[in-house]
Protein backbone atom coordinates (compact mmCIF):
# COMPACT_ATOMS: atom_id res chain seq x y z
CA UNK A 1 0.00 0.00 0.00
CA UNK A 2 1.16 3.51 -0.75
CA UNK A 3 1.99 5.88 2.09
CA UNK A 4 -0.24 8.89 2.54
CA UNK A 5 1.46 12.17 1.84
CA UNK A 6 1.42 14.84 4.51
CA UNK A 7 1.40 18.49 3.54
CA UNK A 8 2.51 21.34 5.76
CA UNK A 9 0.10 24.16 6.56
CA UNK A 10 2.47 26.53 4.74
CA UNK A 11 2.33 24.43 1.58
CA UNK A 12 -1.47 24.23 1.68
CA UNK A 13 -1.73 27.97 2.20
CA UNK A 14 0.66 28.69 -0.65
CA UNK A 15 -1.37 26.58 -3.08
CA UNK A 16 -4.72 27.97 -2.00
CA UNK A 17 -3.51 31.57 -2.23
CA UNK A 18 -2.08 30.88 -5.68
CA UNK A 19 -5.50 29.68 -6.84
CA UNK A 20 -7.43 32.47 -5.08
CA UNK A 21 -5.17 35.15 -6.52
CA UNK A 22 -5.99 33.96 -10.03
CA UNK A 23 -2.33 33.53 -10.90
CA UNK A 24 -2.94 29.90 -11.82
CA UNK A 25 -6.02 27.77 -12.32
CA UNK A 26 -6.94 25.17 -9.75
CA UNK A 27 -6.53 22.40 -12.32
CA UNK A 28 -3.01 23.58 -13.19
CA UNK A 29 -1.93 23.72 -9.53
CA UNK A 30 -3.31 20.22 -8.95
CA UNK A 31 -1.52 18.81 -12.01
CA UNK A 32 1.77 20.46 -11.10
CA UNK A 33 1.72 19.08 -7.53
CA UNK A 34 -0.11 15.83 -8.27
CA UNK A 35 -3.00 16.67 -5.94
CA UNK A 36 -6.65 15.76 -6.35
CA UNK A 37 -8.82 18.80 -7.12
CA UNK A 38 -11.23 17.80 -4.35
CA UNK A 39 -8.38 18.00 -1.84
CA UNK A 40 -7.42 21.49 -2.95
CA UNK A 41 -11.08 22.54 -2.86
CA UNK A 42 -11.29 21.28 0.70
CA UNK A 43 -8.20 23.28 1.72
CA UNK A 44 -9.63 26.37 0.04
CA UNK A 45 -12.96 25.94 1.85
CA UNK A 46 -11.17 25.49 5.20
CA UNK A 47 -9.13 28.63 4.68
CA UNK A 48 -12.14 30.73 3.73
CA UNK A 49 -14.25 29.40 6.62
CA UNK A 50 -11.55 29.99 9.22
CA UNK A 51 -10.25 33.35 7.99
CA UNK A 52 -12.56 35.48 10.21
CA UNK A 53 -11.53 33.58 13.34
CA UNK A 54 -7.87 34.35 12.63
CA UNK A 55 -8.50 38.05 13.02
CA UNK A 56 -10.74 37.62 16.06
CA UNK A 57 -8.15 35.58 17.95
CA UNK A 58 -5.44 38.12 17.16
CA UNK A 59 -7.54 40.95 18.56
CA UNK A 60 -8.33 38.95 21.68
CA UNK A 61 -4.70 37.98 22.23
CA UNK A 62 -3.44 41.51 21.75
CA UNK A 63 -6.09 42.76 24.18
CA UNK A 64 -4.99 40.23 26.82
CA UNK A 65 -1.34 41.15 26.31
CA UNK A 66 -2.18 44.84 26.62
CA UNK A 67 -4.11 44.27 29.84
CA UNK A 68 -1.23 42.29 31.37
CA UNK A 69 1.25 44.96 30.33
CA UNK A 70 -0.90 47.75 31.81
CA UNK A 71 -1.26 45.84 35.07
CA UNK A 72 2.51 45.31 35.23
CA UNK A 73 3.21 48.99 34.54
CA UNK A 74 0.67 50.10 37.16
CA UNK A 75 2.39 47.82 39.66
CA UNK A 76 5.77 49.38 38.83
CA UNK A 77 4.39 52.91 39.16
CA UNK A 78 2.97 52.01 42.56
CA UNK A 79 6.31 50.66 43.74
CA UNK A 80 8.11 53.76 42.46
CA UNK A 81 5.59 56.02 44.19
CA UNK A 82 6.18 54.22 47.51
CA UNK A 83 9.96 54.46 47.05
CA UNK A 84 9.68 58.17 46.27
CA UNK A 85 7.55 58.78 49.38
CA UNK A 86 10.16 56.99 51.51
CA UNK A 87 12.94 59.12 50.01
CA UNK A 88 10.98 62.32 50.64
CA UNK A 89 10.37 61.39 54.27
CA UNK A 90 14.04 60.49 54.72
CA UNK A 91 15.14 63.83 53.28
CA UNK A 92 12.63 65.73 55.44
CA UNK A 93 13.89 64.00 58.59
CA UNK A 94 17.59 64.81 58.02
CA UNK A 95 18.92 67.63 60.17
CA UNK A 96 20.13 70.64 58.31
Amino acid sequence: MAKRRKFTPEFKTELVLEVLSGATSQAEVCRRHNINENQLSQWKRQLLENAPSLFASTDKQSSEVSEKRIAHLEHLVGRMAVALDIQKKTIDMEPE
